[in-house]
């Protein structure tokens, strides 16, 4: 008997191996369709120096001319004064792009944002069904995790949805609440934990199964100990990131297809 469940114990684990290396095998042939589809998000104005700022990621979805980021990442004001506009950032075929583009819908309360391109457009993501997704399961998000800093270069990093839990993160003591953290309590909603090391310039990036390229969420923000430099000099390791059920709400509001 012994000798049996020690069998089937190698076997499974032989089998869990070849097929977590097997899901792994595909990222690389997903990446060359995810990566025409991310973009750098930050505004642009003829008088500035630098001209082009930026302020996070964002990703093309439905028509080709639409992109989807946070909303913290929009939400700064535009000096409209000196012709301040939203633009987005790619490279393609070794030259880099930059094309304008309009603040179009905004879903404060799970952290949205859409931007609609002036001109042209991209290749779109599929955005997937975010109620299938499990615990356990690997997935990668890409995405300018320090900005420009890197270049136009999009980084990827693997993950697991280490917990599916509310976004409303626990505090030790009342003194702690304020009005956001009491607004998420009124009105909960679960996202997803992964065990991955997201930075700031990360925000609006997307979260992808790496056997399909399906969209299941948005990274919207990573948990930090102490200042917010500790995002960068020491990282928690703890991102999280929006469910994709809140973008096909937030598209389908909007009316594009």
């Amino acid at each position: 008997m012994k000798i049996l469940v020690s069998f089937f114990v190698s076997f499974f684990l032989i089998v869990s191996n070849c097929f977590a290396q097997s899901t792994e095998a595909n990222l690389p042939d997903i990446l060359q369709r995810i990566k025409p589809s991310v973009v750098a998000v930050g505004t642009f104005m003829p008088t500035r120096n630098p001209r082009a700022v930026f302020l996070g990621t964002g990703f093309v979805v439905s028509d080709g001319r639409r992109i989807i980021t946070n909303a913290h990442v929009t939400s700064n004001k535009l000096d409209v004064a000196h012709l301040e506009r939203f633009a987005i950032f790619y490279r393609h075929d070794q030259k880099e792009y930059m094309q304008l583009a309009e603040l179009t819908a905004t879903d404060d309360e799970h952290d949205l944002a859409m931007l609609s391109l002036s001109e042209g457009k991209l290749p779109a993501l599929e955005v997937g069904d975010s109620s299938q997704v499990r615990e356990g399961e690997l997935y990668a998000f890409t995405g300018y995790p320090i900005g420009m800093v890197l270049g136009l270069y999009p980084v990827t990093h693997r993950s697991i949805i280490a917990a599916i839990s509310p976004n409303a993160i626990p505090v030790h003591a009342s003194r702690q609440l304020n009005i956001k953290m009491l607004k998420k309590l009124e009105t909960p909603y679960d996202v997803f934990q992964l065990d991955a090391t997201a930075y700031p310039g990360n925000s609006g990036s997307p979260l992808y199964d790496i056997d399909t390229g399906k969209v299941i969420g948005i990274i919207n923000k990573v948990f930090v100990q102490g200042s917010k430099e500790n995002a960068i000099t020491h990282p928690s390791g703890i991102s999280y990131a929006i469910p994709s059920e809140h973008i096909k709400r937030l598209i389908a509001q909007t009316g594009i297809q």
